[in-house]
């Protein structure tokens, strides 16, 4: 008897510890499922066959504001926004019955305001196959509308990556192209520059010599022959012909060197550059040129700020922006160009700010704006250089030329260098 008592309460002992084993199990399970639920970004609600809620975790409570213990028991409808949202509910819940159906819901969060989550509804059964219930885990969309403003931002922002390459290659190509070319076309054009220097020599000796003979009676064959050519008109011409010819062959010369300076044929010794002055020489120039009226503003900073660079080059790109600005005000009344100097990159670089208040660049021309030989003005009147020339001598001194416009609301130009090491 005593020995059966042993047997069973040893028995007994087992048990129990059998039962702390599978309880201690039993509840690591349960703290693992609540740190799961915990953890999870999505929303949860786990809801019995008469769609009273048995479930949730902590995102749908901070999402809607209440506790668990005051969802738990109440209809999973009465979270949703409107009827029509509990409409689309049973539609998702008869979706639902054989295969995981989602559809975009409204729920109220704390503050009342609606709140579109984009839910996934599955069936819950027990270990026979019979429908305990359904389960409905959602993403609010306000996150998934930030990841997507993020990744569209990102894409735009490759997209302009991609395009500021291409637009790298195609400039380099070019500026190979043109270094041959204006290669080829200096010779020829120093070659008549020098050939109209001695033939201005010639003339200036001609005209004296002829003016001796002339002086002197001549026979009557000689002088109808000086009346039938008309020597003396023709010498009068002859000085402003050469200085013609000089001036075009000089105009050619001219273009070639902005040719070379856009294909970085030019070496130019880079010396420090007061921006001010840069800025106010400019201003003068293009005043004595073709913009005697065109209303500027330029309040030059306390200090001159300095970079280190091509005072030509660089005066070359003012010029541009300044006459560009000038020209697409032209006609207009009332209408300014103001140019600031100004601290940029955390102080490590001063930019030049040209903003204008005219008519603006149109959307699909501001993209191409830098391109070479790209112009909008009418034919004769540019020649769709300026732009990209000062383009590639802002950036070979390290800087960078952007461009924004709003038609109808002006332009702005904006030249960024870097200031002297």
């Amino acid at each position: 008897m005593i020995h059966k008592m042993d047997e069973v309460y040893s028995q007994l002992i087992a048990d129990e510890v059998a039962l702390e084993e599978k309880n201690a199990a039993l509840e690591q399970s349960q703290q693992f499922i609540f740190g799961l639920l915990a953890s999870m970004s999505d929303v949860l609600v786990a809801c019995n066959r008469a769609g009273e809620i048995e479930e949730t975790n902590p995102a749908l409570c901070a999402l809607l504001g209440r506790a668990d213990d005051a969802l738990r028991g109440t209809p999973v409808a009465t979270l949703l926004a409107d009827d029509g949202e509990r409409r689309r509910m049973d539609e998702l819940v008869a979706q639902s019955r054989r295969t995981p159906a989602s559809a975009e819901l409204q729920l109220l969060d704390a503050g009342g305001q609606r709140v579109p989550v984009d839910f996934n509804c599955s069936e819950r059964l027990d270990a026979a196959g019979r429908l305990l219930g359904h389960v409905f885990v959602g993403r609010p969309m306000g996150e998934l509308k930030r990841a997507y403003h993020e990744l569209r931002q990102t894409h735009e922002a490759l997209k302009q990556t991609q395009q500021q390459l291409l637009h790298s290659e195609k400039m380099a190509s070019l500026g190979r192209l043109v270094a041959g070319v204006a290669h080829e076309l200096n010779n020829p054009i120093s070659f008549v520059l020098g050939n109209m220097a001695a033939l201005r020599r010639y003339a200036e000796r001609l005209q004296q010599y002829l003016d001796t003979v002339h002086a002197q009676p001549q026979p009557a064959a000689v002088q109808a022959s000086r009346e039938r050519l008309r020597i003396e008109p023709l010498l009068a011409d002859l000085p402003s012909l050469i200085d013609g010819m000089a001036e075009g062959a000089q105009r050619t010369a001219d273009i070639v060197a902005g040719l070379r300076r856009f294909s970085v044929v030019d070496r130019e010794e880079r010396t420090r550059v007061g921006l001010a002055g840069v800025v106010e020489r400019a201003i003068h120039w293009v005043r004595k040129g073709t913009a005697p009226d065109f209303d500027l503003r330029f309040t030059p900073p306390p200090e001159d700020p300095a970079v280190l660079g091509s005072p030509g080059q660089l005066l070359q790109v003012m010029m541009n922006l300044i006459q560009n600005a000038a020209d697409a005000c032209a006609g207009l009344a009332g209408r300014h160009l103001r140019i600031a100097i100004e601290p940029a990159d955390g102080g490590r670089a001063w930019a030049i700010i040209f903003d204008d208040d005219g008519p603006g660049i149109a959307p699909e021309h501001l993209s191409r704006i830098f391109d070479p030989f790209f112009t909008t003005k009418a034919v004769g009147k540019g020649t769709g250089l300026g732009l990209s020339i000062s383009y590639g001598i802002v950036e070979r001194h390290g800087g960078t030329l952007t461009a924004q416009s709003t038609p109808g609301a002006g332009a702005r130009f904006v030249v960024t260098l870097p200031r002297p090491a």
